[in-house]
């Protein structure tokens, strides 16, 4: 139901008149009480959204021959977006098109909702993007759902309708990040070498499915993390609850699967007595090995270089040996590797997004960039320029980047899954090479450019086979922690970083992006605390919601390992995700090596970290 008027307060006064009658039944609010026989399922016979399964050898043989079985459960929690601005919209309805302005990152994806749920011809929805001050994933889906809520509204009315969120009201009811349980269990023989994993993976999807099933498959694919392990299985499932739904959140399911795999190989290394970078070091990939999905790693993977380069940044030896640590404050170094794949899984962009870029130069010698992809804080509107400067050889100042206006700008896919720079980028760069030779073409002078698929990329949707995705981008952390045994508080003192995102674009906005996905990765590991009681968030405001302010900001000492991608842009790769994936195992294994005692959830409370300090167990 909407109630819509020119007052405010009026339509807040009917709202409080409306009575709606429920049925009461018992709630489905838990993993737990999705299993459960004794209440009604939400959906389905089961309360699953999505099931999936991989494997790779035999690892049942593994696990019956094995000397040494270590099995641990790893969770995470809820995770707001915090974007600047709620969620918002204003829609008109005049000469028989809806209009819909607001802050979004996917104007396509709200387009093609209008268009289904009114019937109509997309010529007669128009969607435009205003300033948008950061989104994360949370105005990737949820946008279409307000945006129709304002259309609906003014097409009724036959008035402009603006809507928008409370912050309270826009914390309580807009997607977050799934939570997780994620089981490892690993067999080790008489060596202590890892022979098979056997990873269970169950994500919380809230009330709807939305994009679940998608999160889910990112998290089996990566996992098993930058490991190749001989013999796995992974099974995974997105639970159906009566709870706020999840959705899309920078790194798409990566964060949970990447903390899991990485602490639990932390605490192996622990548990065997070895140096944690030597143990990982001894299982990472190789260019040729076979991905989690059956498909190949491809050109030069730098990984043993990029633990080289974080290990002499940190002076990693010596960081070790003088952590200075007191009688109640414990300092521990730790350390992760990561990757995450780079674009849409699988055939997607062909398939599916089926991208188009269009640049055109006019009468005065500028020239206009023509996508949907939108500037949201990240830098994008610099970097789309310079790739087309630098293609056309002319100067920056000559190159606009055009509002986002779905009447104006071909669909190039939406503004998620670290695609932007490497895909639509590398369509501009194509665009260019024909406008270069059109350059001196009378009047105005368009280009445009279709993604095609490279043709080595093979992949099977319904058996989740092949080449999940087109590049990886890679990572490794090392993290330096206090740990106060006294008051269970912890600091981040430190994290260094190397990253291989191909080619670095601009290195300012690449620098705000990792350094903003680091400190958003802190507050997911240590204070972003997101609880519910009777299916309602208790922290539904900026005031209980913490996030790390100026003052929460940790060193952060970065650089890069070269290694340009032939598909992307002058070589770039994804870059968006990928820094915030290794925070979270990086502070858990330095905990670890902190207090002597293994970690298995996010976010590290000082009430968390004091049950694992006094646990005798």
């Amino acid at each position: 139901m909407l109630i819509v008027g020119t007052d405010p307060h009026k339509v807040a006064e009917l709202a409080e008149k409306v009575v709606i009658d429920y049925e009461d039944l018992t709630p489905v609010l838990s993993y737990e009480d999705s299993l459960r026989k004794d209440i009604i399922p939400i959906y389905g016979l089961d309360n699953c959204f999505a099931e999936y399964e991989l494997c790779r050898g035999n690892a049942e043989k593994a696990f019956a021959t094995a000397e040494k079985v270590v099995e641990r459960t790893y969770e995470t929690g809820y995770q707001e977006h915090v974007y600047m601005e709620p969620q918002g919209m204003i829609a008109i309805y005049e000469n028989r098109t809806i209009t819909v302005y607001g802050s979004m990152q996917c104007p396509y994806y709200i387009k093609h909702a209008l268009e289904k749920a009114f019937g109509w011809g997309g010529e007669r929805i128009r969607i435009v993007q205003t300033a948008t001050g950061g989104a994360f994933g949370g105005k990737e889906e949820f946008p279409s759902i307000i945006a129709g809520h304002a259309a609906f509204a003014a097409f009724k009315s036959g008035k402009p309708v603006k809507l928008v969120y409370e912050r309270e009201e826009d914390i309580i009811s807009t997607t977050k990040r799934h939570p997780s349980v994620i089981t490892v269990k690993t067999a080790l023989d008489l060596n202590h070498k890892i022979t098979a994993v056997d990873i269970d993976i169950k994500l919380n999807a809230g009330a709807y499915a939305g994009l679940s099933s998608v999160v889910l498959q990112r998290a089996m694919f990566c996992s098993t993390g930058v490991y190749n392990f001989e013999n796995f299985i992974i099974k995974g499932k997105a639970y159906a609850t009566n709870t706020v739904p999840t959705g899309a959140f920078r790194g798409f399911g990566g964060p949970q699967a990447i903390f899991a795999i990485e602490t639990h190989m932390s605490t192996l290394a622990f548990m065997l007595h070895q140096d944690v970078v030597a143990f990982k070091s001894i299982y990472i990939v190789k260019t040729g090995d076979k991905t989690t999905t059956g498909g190949t790693f491809r050109g030069p993977l730098k990984l043993t270089e990029i633990i080289n380069r974080v290990k002499e940044m940190a002076d990693y030896k010596k960081l070790c040996s003088e952590k200075n640590s007191e009688d109640h404050i414990k300092m521990g170094v730790g350390f992760s590797v990561f990757l995450h794949g780079c674009g849409f899984t699988g055939s997607g962009e062909q398939q599916v997004i089926k991208a188009r870029a269009l640049l055109k130069k006019n009468h005065d010698g500028t020239v206009g960039i023509f996508i949907s992809n939108v500037e949201m804080g990240q830098g994008l509107g610099t970097v789309m320029r310079k790739i087309v400067a630098s293609s056309l050889g002319i100067d920056i100042s000559k190159v606009i980047y055009a509002p986002v206006d779905t009447d104006k700008v071909p669909d190039s896919g939406p503004t998620v899954a670290s695609r932007s720079t490497m895909i639509v980028g590398g369509l501009l760069v194509r665009a260019c090479e024909e406008l270069k030779q059109r350059w001196n073409e009378d009047g105005a002078v368009a280009a445009q450019a279709d993604y095609q698929q490279p043709s080595w990329l093979e992949w099977d949707n319904e058996l989740l086979k092949g080449d999940a995705y087109p590049s990886y981008s890679w990572g490794a952390d090392i993290a330096l922690v206090s740990v106060n045994t006294l008051t269970y508080e912890l600091n981040i003192e430190k994290i260094w970083t190397v990253m291989d995102i191909g080619i670095p674009i601009d290195t300012n906005t690449l620098h705000g992006q990792i350094e903003g996905g680091i400190l958003q990765g802190v507050g997911y590991s240590s204070c972003e605390v997101m609880s519910m009681k009777d299916g309602k968030i208790l922290q539904k405001n900026l005031t209980d919601y913490i996030i790390p302010s100026s003052k929460d900001s940790v060193e952060i000492s970065l650089d890069y390992i070269i290694n340009p991608y032939e598909n992307g842009p002058f070589g770039a790769k994804g870059a968006g995700e990928i820094p915030f994936l290794g925070v979270g195992p990086a502070v858990a294994g330095a905990v670890l090596d902190a207090v002597k005692k293994p970690v298995c959830k996010l976010p590290l409370t000082a009430e968390y970290l004091m049950e694992v300090i006094e646990n005798e167990d």
